[in-house]
């Protein structure tokens, strides 16, 4: 009875931190870091649906520029997302990671986005981007 107990409360923990996950409000959390090992990481992303962390160039006027880098997602809280560089980032570049779509391309699984399109294109929460922007250190 006792191992009943503990996994049914087991069960309603699992089900509530998956409702939460499903239910939070899409967010990028991330901090200033080091790039000189050709990653940037999120500390927290919770999306709406599968999707990519993008990593854009930026700068003071905080419009996204070319992408340097992605990573994939899921729905709901992902911790801990390393999106590989694919240009060289210098101390003092301003990177905004951005939560893009599965939706719109030819290939599930394949980031198909580039500047502009539609494909993986940016996710957007009443008309705002899902966004932080971080300097490279």
């Amino acid at each position: 009875m006792k191992k009943l107990m503990i996994s049914a409360a087991a069960l309603a923990l699992t089900s509530t931190a998956a409702f939460a996950d499903a239910h939070a409000a899409p967010m990028v959390e991330a901090a200033d870091q080091s790039v000189e090992n050709g990653i940037v990481s999120a500390d927290a992303i919770v999306a709406p649906e599968n999707g990519w962390l993008v990593v854009h160039r930026t700068d003071a006027e905080m419009a996204p520029g070319p992408v340097v880098g992605h990573a994939p997602l899921r729905a709901g809280m992902n911790t801990d997302v390393a999106a590989i560089l694919t240009e060289e980032v210098a101390a003092g570049d301003m990177l905004m990671l951005m939560v893009h779509s599965e939706a719109g391309g030819t290939q599930t699984g394949i980031f198909e986005y580039t500047l502009g399109a539609t494909e993986d294109g940016p996710i957007r929460m009443d008309g705002e981007l899902v966004m932080t922007v971080v300097t490279a250190q």
